[in-house]
């Protein structure tokens, strides 16, 4: 274990003003504070945190960050309190130990949302203080290492979260080399087999080749020494988990893979980088579609390097990043290596001036993902954005768009602005008009057309890749669903009040407001057009005074139009139900119905549906709106005990609408080849469309169909079931009303 002053030189190797006197006062009390806890090793715990300090001084970082390794598990694992710390060590270092510490008290049944709870504490304190990050990447990095002696339950979901959550947080931030430490221990837990293998095959590899890389290296310091440019030339082998997400992702096996070695070559200057690629690349040949400038456009990590590949000596396809080194301080140590954290001042606080690019993508990303989510979508979208590698798109003014590869003109249009993204309509891609689904390649320009009419379709969220995206879709259509619920409840307060003979006002509805528990009367609406609200309780919340007419009475005054306030349907066998009052006769002042698509909450009946020319009813779902039936339909018995449910609507379709209603229809045909082309040819011929199909063997001689059918109105249908009828090869023709 790592003695007092050992860690106060190491500190001062970098640091030469660092406070040793606050360091050693921290390293006694969290050794006091730990006092004779073990860890599962059996080693003291104490030495968990001063290796966490160790694993940060690599880094160079400054003296509240050393300080708050070393007590970050004090409040959560000791009597330690955020009050005492702040007292003996300062406000800052005090808050970045209090971000460091999970929540114990949660009160949530779902491991899943336990976790996320916690990533969202962490990720909101981080978006105050990066180092809080940078601590709890050296903690999990530790935790990795010593991960064997984790009871073995626990080493699965540890190392899957590590992959999921950390290893991609350490890539976003830069710092590529603990992001792959990360990522080989996960590996070796998760994927056992497939790790040693791996490492097998480049150990065999290593054997057959030789001194490869080390030829490799001294032929490029060689040729770029000839024409004058001072490189240093670096070479390594991938690391096992690099290589199986290349073969996973290509699908290629490790005998296919050619690009094994990596190699860096570290140069002066900027100018030295361009002089370097042109040497190597009039030297060896370069592989096409391999070359990529992150000088002229950094990643948001703020990475900068250039990449290509070539067929280099031995005829050996070799990966090549040229760069500086002050890019190369920024490519080993990520945002651990920027302005903010070398502060001459030690503990007393980082610069705020010069905020890292990375930092302000995650401030951003977390500012995104806090709006509204719940628990388990904040986890996924998190994850969603963390994950995936990027690519780099334009808008038609030049502006760079960095995204998750496999992106979409979508997921550009909503990292643009969140109104661009709602009112997205199409989009052309360098130019040219493209599905919006198109997957979006390095270098492309994106121009999106909007139009104000629009609102993003719901299955936008399964085809975005970004939680942002994700995040506003969802939210869009909630708030256009909420908003269809509105539309379908002012109408039925309205129609309510007119049957009660109240006035409908704003007046009203701003004194029954309150006393429904509802903060508008917005929400009253929707909660009416869910079904939440009765409309008995609605007028009575806005004129106390009003009652509502006794059952007896209410069923004196209910007419049809045979007058005797029965209907009778005869298919098959009689069929007597009672109807609720008005609803027969379509009237002027009933809800308008125009279809699935319109501003409405609407859906037709799962069995026969309805079509304009049907006399309809409307039945109220709490939760899924109106459902639409037409009035012959058997269904209607199950709701004749719930009359409040029956709702007055009518067909608002043009003649001219090219809108299709679904309806069933069942077709008994000659057991022949050919009945069913036939059948189809005759709907078709007619301009309706076939959405479903059920074939059903009667007998040896006739096939019975039952055909989902969409058609513009009854006398639609009723023409396509006269022709079929008239086919020679068609028995029976009957419409399903279930």
């Amino acid at each position: 274990m790592m003695r007092q002053y050992e860690l106060v030189e190491r500190v001062r190797r970098y640091n030469p003003k660092t406070d040793e006197a606050l360091l050693d006062r921290a390293y006694v009390y969290a050794m006091k504070a730990h006092g004779s806890q073990l860890r599962a090793s059996g080693d003291p715990y104490f030495s968990h945190p001063l290796e966490v300090a160790a694993i940060l001084t690599d880094l160079k970082l400054d003296d509240a960050t050393i300080v708050a390794a070393l007590l970050h598990d004090t409040i959560e694992d000791t009597d330690a309190t955020k009050p005492e710390i702040e007292r003996l060590f300062g406000h800052q270092i005090a808050t970045l130990v209090e971000g460091l510490t999970k929540i114990k008290k949660l009160d949530l049944v779902s491991k899943q949302a336990k976790q996320a709870e916690n990533l969202r504490k962490l990720l909101l304190a981080i978006a105050d203080d990066v180092r809080v990050l940078l601590v709890k990447l050296a903690d999990r990095l530790h935790n990795m290492r010593t991960l064997k002696w984790v009871p073995p339950e626990k080493r699965d979901r540890v190392a899957q979260e590590t992959l999921d959550i950390y290893a991609p947080l350490a890539g976003r931030m830069g710092m590529q080399d603990m992001r792959e430490e990360l990522e080989d221990l996960s590996f070796r837990q998760l994927s056992p087999e497939a790790y040693e293998s791996i490492v097998s095959r480049v150990s065999e590899l290593r054997q057959r080749n030789g001194p490869l890389v080390e030829e490799i290296e001294r032929e490029l310091s060689a040729e770029l020494s000839r024409r004058g440019i001072n490189a240093e030339v670096k070479g390594r082998e991938k690391r096992p988990y690099s290589i199986w997400r290349k073969m996973e992702r290509k699908a290629i096996g490790f005998e296919q893979l050619s690009d094994i070695y990596g190699f860096r070559v570290i140069v002066d200057s900027v100018e030295d980088c361009y002089r370097a690629l042109g040497v190597i690349h009039i030297k060896w040949p370069l592989v096409p579609g391999r070359f990529k400038d992150y000088i002229s456009t950094p990643k948001p990590n703020d990475y900068r390097s250039l990449h290509t590949t070539l067929i280099g000596p031995r005829r050996q396809r070799v990966e090549l990043q040229i760069r500086t080194r002050d890019m190369e301080e920024i490519a080993e140590y990520g945002i651990a290596a920027h302005a903010l954290y070398k502060d001459d001042k030690g503990a007393q606080g980082p610069m705020l001036s010069n905020e890292s690019r990375a930092y302000a993508w995650l401030r951003k990303t977390i500012e995104n993902l806090s709006q509204g989510l719940s628990p388990e979508e904040f986890l996924e979208h998190t994850k969603l954005e963390l994950f995936h590698d990027q690519v780099f798109c334009f808008t038609p003014k030049g502006r760079l768009i960095a995204l998750p590869r496999k992106a979409t003109p979508i997921d550009f249009a909503y990292a643009v602005h969140t109104d661009i993204g709602n009112t997205a309509i199409g989009c052309k891609i360098n130019g040219s008009v493209a599905p919006l689904v198109s997957e979006l390649k390095n270098g492309d320009e994106v121009e999106i057309i909007t139009s104000k009419a629009q609102t993003p379709p719901g299955a936008w969220e399964t085809i975005a890749v970004t939680g942002k995206a994700r995040a506003a879709v969802r939210r869009a259509t909630r708030a256009a669903v909420r908003a269809q619920y509105a539309g379908l409840g002012r109408k039925i307060a309205e129609r309510a009040f007119a049957r009660a003979g109240k006035t409908f006002s704003d007046d009203a509805m701003a004194k029954a407001t309150p006393r429904l528990a509802r903060p508008s009367a917005d929400d009253v609406f929707a909660a009416v057009g869910r079904g939440e609200i009765k409309t008995e309780d609605l007028v009575r919340a806005a004129y106390p005074e009003w009652t509502p007419p006794r059952p007896d009475e209410q069923a004196a005054t209910e007419r049809a139009p045979n007058g005797e306030g029965w209907f009778e349907l005869k298919r098959g066998q009689n069929l007597k139900f009672k109807i609720p009052e008005g609803i027969p006769g379509p009237r002027l002042d009933a809800i308008p119905i125009r279809g699935i698509k319109g501003d409405l909450p609407v859906r037709f009946a799962p069995h026969g549906g309805a079509v304009p020319g049907d006399r309809i009813v409307g039945i109220l779902t709490p939760g899924e709106g109106i459902t639409i039936y037409p009035i012959q339909s058997k269904a209607l018995q199950n709701f004749e005990d719930a009359p409040e449910r029956w709702l007055d609507v009518r067909w608002d379709v043009d003649e001219l609408s090219e809108g299709r209603f679904p309806a069933q229809i069942v077709v008994t045909a000659v057991n022949a080849p050919g009945s069913l082309a036939q059948v189809a040819t005759v709907i078709g011929d007619h301009g309706a469309n076939i959405d479903g199909l059920k074939m059903r063997s009667r007998s040896a001689d006739f096939t019975e169909m039952v055909i989902d059918i969409e058609v513009f109105d009854l006398r639609h249908l009723n023409t396509i079931v006269s022709d079929l009828k008239a086919r020679a090869v068609v028995s029976s023709v009957e419409r399903i009303n279930g």
